[in-house]
């Protein structure tokens, strides 16, 4: 754990919601001025690796796991208006998702499904949906 990691760790853990890469570098370069993206990015592909951050596609950002040494988190509900994010752990839900993919010639790519949702928070103050992302 280099120092450069251990700072992207504390920032996500610290902001308690996903932060996009050019706001980690943006807070990086306060403590560490020289810090480029490829460092960045570096960082945040070994502590995915390690399972000690999330990599979320909804939001095309990062969030800290909040329970590393626990039962893998099988689902990831992520507030697509503020970037929070709820881990749930439900094998059997995982299971029966993954054998339904199946039946359609697919496997599923990661152990982690994300849900695109609003949290409590989000769902009482519209406004400006930053993270929103467009329908498919």
């Amino acid at each position: 754990m280099t120092p450069i990691r251990r700072k992207v760790l504390e920032l996500l853990l610290r902001h308690g919601r996903s932060l996009k890469a050019y706001e980690l570098l943006e807070e990086m370069r306060g403590v560490h001025p020289g810090a480029a993206p490829p460092t960045v990015y570096r960082a945040l592909d070994f502590l995915v690796e390690e399972g000690l951050i999330h990599r979320l596609d909804a939001v095309n950002a990062w969030s800290a796991c909040h329970d590393a040494e626990g039962a893998p988190h099988d689902l990831l509900v992520v507030c697509t208006c503020c970037g929070k994010v709820a881990e749930i752990s439900d094998p059997a839900l995982s299971r029966q998702l993954a054998e339904r993919v199946k039946k359609t010639g697919y496997v599923l790519a990661t152990h982690e499904t994300e849900l695109r949702a609003l949290c409590p928070q989000c769902q009482q103050e519209p406004h400006e949906h930053h993270f929103h992302t467009h329908a498919h």
